[in-house]
């Protein structure tokens, strides 16, 4: 019995001195770990400081490390929005809030702004967007007009503005801050105007306060700046060098398809705003008025991360939305414009009271019935362009619908007549008897 007691002590002598080596070690290992933290931040922080005397007893590939380790640190972008809203350290030197400060530091110069209503645009999706001269605008103003305060105050609070007086100024109320705003205005103040992204009066609030301003010839000041349609046409690989923008269609099928068929003449290219929600309903219409072969791009969260531009025709669009997934975030829609040389499809619906108009191909224009008098008119411009008459015909064929050797005929015809006419047109050179 005596012996089972003495195994028994045994092995709780033995557990008793597991643990104790365990939580020796454990304290150790901690203790110096912090040791070693400490000083690779004292180093770090004064790297002369532990620099050896002789620089040959250094290995090479130490120092090298060392080099590569603090230029990534330093190339290394940070933007923590949500530390930078806190007062918190946020983006290192370099960054828009070194930025910031040397724009706080000279409107403080400065002064303040001289009396008129601001027009300030704001990112559409990254806030490093913002200009400086937005910046040092927004800390200048003694008043401030959101659509919405809330998400005005993240953008105040990314550039380290503290005490501004916003108020709310939306589609609801726009109206109704009419008399308060335009106190102010008269009174001297100056009085800035945002929107919760982008360029405040496009498809946003705003147009009602500028227009009030301007009729009572107070002093207005649009600054440049983000503006989402602008950066997807040029984003879209579509033309440029004309366009249209309508905003936001008409959220009834009836109503919206009639305002494609006043946009489907344009030559331009057409520009529109989307909601998520319905895109695949306005992909539809547009498909069956102005023809599923029109060249479009769907660009959708610019500036965000989720950023894209899906580029094809409007059937390729309605399917890849209507069937293979579903559209998300803020979208502008480009769709190609109608085109053709001397705006073929444009002169066609005038001259048949709109017969063919938003047709994107020719067997559409013949099914909508454009009459030989339009086919007519459309070749004598592009003869009297000195266009040749074979490249007339293809044009009125590929884009009217023409029967090909009609439409050569007339051509003909049509040119032999331009020909007399020249002919028999006296020129400026002759001396008069």
């Amino acid at each position: 019995m005596q012996a089972y007691k003495f195994v028994g002590t045994t092995g709780v002598l033995r557990a008793s001195a597991r643990h104790f080596l365990k939580s020796f070690y454990l304290r150790f290992a901690s203790t110096t770990f912090q040791r070693y933290s400490l000083s690779a931040r004292e180093s770090s922080a004064h790297p002369t400081d532990l620099l050896p005397t002789d620089f040959a007893s250094v290995p090479a590939i130490s120092s090298s490390n060392t080099a590569l380790s603090s230029s990534a640190v330093a190339a290394e972008p940070t933007c923590d929005v949500s530390s930078d809203a806190d007062g918190g350290a946020g983006p290192g030197l370099g960054s828009l809030r070194d930025a910031a400060a040397v724009s706080a530091a000279s409107a403080a110069e400065e002064g303040p702004l001289p009396p008129g209503l601001y027009v300030i645009p704001t990112p559409i999706g990254n806030l490093r967007d913002i200009t400086l001269r937005a910046s040092d605008t927004l800390r200048r103003v003694n008043l401030l007009l959101a659509e919405d305060t809330r998400h005005t105050r993240k953008l105040l609070n990314f550039l380290g503005i503290r005490h501004l007086e916003v108020l709310s100024c939306h589609e609801h109320n726009e109206k109704q801050r009419l008399a308060r705003v335009m106190q102010r205005l008269q009174q001297g103040e100056p009085v800035g105007l945002v929107s919760d992204a982008g360029m405040p009066g496009i498809s946003d609030p705003g147009h009602i306060v500028v227009a009030a301003a301007v009729a009572a010839g107070v002093r207005v000041v649009a600054l440049p700046g983000p503006c989402a349609f602008v950066t997807a046409l040029v984003g879209s690989g579509l033309h440029t060098g004309s366009f249209t923008f309508a905003g936001f269609l008409p959220p009834k099928s009836g109503a919206r398809r009639q305002a494609l068929e006043r946009l489907a003449a344009q030559p331009g290219t057409l520009v529109l705003y989307a909601a998520p929600h319905g895109l695949a309903a306005v992909l539809r219409d547009c498909v069956e008025v102005l023809g599923g072969s029109r060249r479009c791009c769907v660009a959708r969260e610019i500036s965000k991360v989720h950023e894209e531009y899906f580029r094809s025709t409007l059937e390729g669009a309605l399917r890849e939305f209507g069937e293979v997934r579903e559209a998300r975030g803020e979208i502008c829609l480009l769709i190609e414009g109608c085109g053709g040389p001397l705006g073929l499809r444009t002169t066609a619906s005038s001259a048949e009271g709109g017969a063919g108009a938003g047709f994107g191909t020719g067997a559409a224009a013949a099914a909508a019935g454009v009459g030989s008098g339009a086919i007519e008119r459309v070749l004598r411009e592009l003869l009297e362009a000195e266009m040749p008459v074979s490249a007339a015909v293809k044009e009125v064929v590929a884009n009217l619908g023409a029967n090909k050797k009609a439409a050569y005929t007339t051509a003909l015809r049509l040119k032999e007549q331009l020909a007399r006419k020249t002919d028999t047109t006296p020129t400026d050179d002759t001396t008069p008897t």
